[in-house]
């Protein structure tokens, strides 16, 4: 008995259609540009910023906002975004710690979208403790 190639034409047809998928994703990527903050002054429109905290002033939740600055994680050490923010900060924010935060460039300052700010887990790029 022969059974009809149907399954087989549909399975594959399925398969292909994923592999498109997959593809567009990693050419089209999310849409908005990740950079550091010697790359900010050639962006426009919206990016996520990168970086570690030198500085940190005000409350979040003023009218003012908190401000900090942020220099590169990589290169350019020297490279500084001043950022204004107003939203939630996560509890593991501070100075030194690698933050990431979504917003525009106006009038250079990096302007963030409320709730927008994030911070990288350290824990992730060191290596685990091994129980002695």
């Amino acid at each position: 008995m022969r059974r009809s190639p149907a399954r087989l034409v549909i399975a594959l047809s399925v398969a292909a259609a994923l592999a498109v998928f997959v593809v567009y994703t990693a050419v089209a990527g999310a849409g908005t540009p990740q950079i550091q903050p010697n790359d900010l002054a050639r962006n426009t429109g919206e990016v996520l910023l990168v970086g570690k905290v030198v500085s940190s002033s005000g409350d979040a939740h003023s009218s003012a906002g908190m401000r900090f600055v942020l220099r590169n994680v990589t290169g350019h050490p020297r490279a500084r975004a001043n950022v204004v923010y107003h939203g939630t900060v996560p509890d593991l924010f501070g100075v030194s710690r690698e933050v990431v935060v979504t917003g525009t460039l106006r009038n250079g300052v990096f302007v963030a979208t409320d709730g927008s700010l994030s911070t990288k887990c350290p824990s992730k790029y060191t290596p685990a403790k091994k129980n002695t």
